[in-house]
């Protein structure tokens, strides 16, 4: 390669990373979109297998049906989600947590002779406040909420371009041979996202529902929203569960003067998502999506350096389309192979 060319890629690589950092109020609803795009598609598909019916109905039926599941979905998740949200906000209840904070300290000073509030107020700009810590994470959760109707209207305009997108391809692919390829290589992101989305939101669920049944157990407050984050956490690679872990066990300290609760929840809830991220996941999901585990651990880094944590539980995703896009074409066909789990391109 020579220096020019390596100088015009560097600066195209550091424009893109430009591009996507100042975009992401633009780029991240519409990949969210992209992926409850392809949600939609699965549930119009499963709604057409239905006997007598679902090959009588038209495709706009289809998607208003698909879209109305999600909607409700969705809906009953934020409403739980507010109740759960008010509970922790319960002045009692942080009066409570301070309590339990300041006893916790105390055992762990008569035990360890460390105070550990005293480490935090000497290395933190500011002493611990429960209810700036809980606002600023409601407000996290709005902001998010709030890209709810950007999403709402990207996912409109691509229903509505899906029912032209094939002519699009035959326009300008030219000819069969080409229009084959864009087929299949559309159809392996199709393929690969969809198995991905599909089989990756039921591992999370299983150990968002069971770890709700080790949080009712103990009696944790807002067990719901402890469940559904870890669902949601599940989603990032390598450090998701085992953050998803440690945030219930750290609440069940604040809440109960024992720390029994808190290990129980550690070891409990820490074995699960053990089980199911090293035997069940593993049997369900296979190879399929061919992605090198440090490729992952990279891109972990970096979707989340430019895009928070809405980045890291993308980053998977994104990388897969990336090693299928430059899997088609032989000048990149190199750097797929590099990026791949096996060496192999093949799913």
């Amino acid at each position: 390669m020579s220096i020019s060319r390596a100088t015009y890629l560097m600066i195209l690589l550091i424009s893109i990373v430009f591009i996507l950092i100042i975009g992401k109020d633009l780029f991240i609803p519409l990949v969210l979109a992209c992926l409850i795009w392809f949600l939609v598609k699965d549930i119009r598909k499963t709604i057409q297998r239905i006997p007598f019916i679902g090959k009588r109905m038209p495709r706009w039926l289809l998607n208003l049906l698909a879209v109305g599941f999600l909607y409700a979905v969705l809906g009953g998740i934020v409403s739980l989600l507010s109740a759960n949200i008010e509970e922790l906000q319960d002045p009692d209840n942080v009066t409570k947590y301070k309590e339990n904070l300041t006893s916790f300290n105390a055992l762990i000073y008569d035990q360890f002779g460390f105070d550990i509030q005293e480490m935090w107020n000497d290395n933190a700009a500011e002493s611990i406040d429960f209810e700036l810590i809980i606002e600023e994470f409601v407000n996290s959760l709005s902001s998010f909420l709030g890209n709810v109707f950007m999403i709402a209207l990207y996912l409109l305009f691509l229903l509505l371009e899906e029912s032209a997108f094939g002519s699009k391809i035959i326009s300008i692919s030219g000819s069969k041979e080409r229009q084959k390829e864009i087929r299949d290589t559309l159809n392996r992101i199709d393929t690969s996202i969809s198995k991905y989305i599909t089989l990756k939101t039921l591992v999370s669920l299983m150990a968002g529902g069971l770890s709700f049944i080790v949080f009712k157990s103990v009696g944790l407050d807002a067990a719901i929203f402890w469940a559904f984050l870890i669902s949601l956490l599940n989603f990032i690679p390598i450090v998701g569960a085992l953050i998803g872990t440690l945030i219930p066990a750290t609440m069940a300290l604040l809440q109960f003067p024992d720390p029994t609760q808190a290990i129980i929840i550690l070891l409990t809830v820490g074995t699960i998502q053990m089980i199911i991220g090293n035997i069940i996941e593993p049997k369900i999901m296979g190879n399929s999506l061919n992605v090198s585990s440090l490729v992952v651990i990279l891109a972990l880094s970096f979707w989340g350096t430019i895009w928070g944590i809405t980045g890291m539980v993308l980053s998977v995703i994104i990388t897969v389309i990336l090693v299928i896009l430059l899997g088609q074409f032989e000048s990149t066909k190199k750097v797929a192979i590099l990026l791949s789990d096996k060496g192999k391109l093949d799913n």
